[in-house]
């Protein structure tokens, strides 16, 4: 299965910076997707993960053509294959994949199963807000608990009918994906 994540997406999943991300997409690098549906918005391939772990986790800088060298043998590995693939980046320097992106692509299907499963916007619910499936619980009000020091268990103790699953994904997805516009309050008054 081809899976698609926006560039901060990538970018959290990976541990990777956005602007490595993107930089990969304005090399061309990285080749987006335009994903189908109302919003059109721009997409990434599963490998671009991948992809984003290595250049995050290398020492040694690659010049421009390794790295297309590189994107393009993720591309064509099947998602499965890369935690086991090994791919010579120059004669006699090899990586051993798995080792360096194993975790981030098991993190990165985790996920992608978990948000397509538990993630939704409704406009009748919360203005349209991206809430867990089958509740009123925001994304947003879940970061906000993890950010203020609560762990997923506290949440679920709260929440007994919400899987672990849809409350990491539910904080990956707000990471991501921030809200539009401005913030509620007045950020601009001085705290004096």
């Amino acid at each position: 299965m081809d899976t698609k994540f926006t560039a901060r997406e990538v970018a959290e999943l990976s541990g990777a910076s956005r602007r490595t991300v993107e930089k990969a997409v304005e090399e061309k690098i990285i080749r987006p997707i335009t994903a189908r549906g109302r919003s059109r918005r721009r997409v990434l391939p599963d490998h671009a993960v991948a992809y984003a772990t290595i250049v995050g986790k290398l020492r040694t800088r690659l010049d421009l053509a390794s790295k297309h060298r590189l994107a393009a043998r993720l591309a064509d590995l099947q998602p499965a294959s890369i935690a086991t693939a090994r791919f010579e980046l120059e004669p006699a320097v090899e990586m051993d994949l798995g080792r360096l992106v194993g975790d981030a692509m098991a993190r990165a299907d985790r996920y992608r199963t978990a948000r397509d499963a538990y993630i939704v916007s409704d406009e009748g619910i919360l203005g349209g807000t991206p809430v867990i499936r089958g509740t009123r619980i925001s994304v947003y009000s879940v970061l906000g608990r993890i950010n203020d020091g609560d762990r997923i268990e506290d949440i679920m103790a709260d929440n007994p009918d919400v899987s672990p699953d849809a409350l990491d994904a539910a904080v990956i997805f707000a990471r991501s994906h921030p809200p539009v516009g401005r913030p509620a309050g007045r950020p601009w008054a001085s705290a004096g």
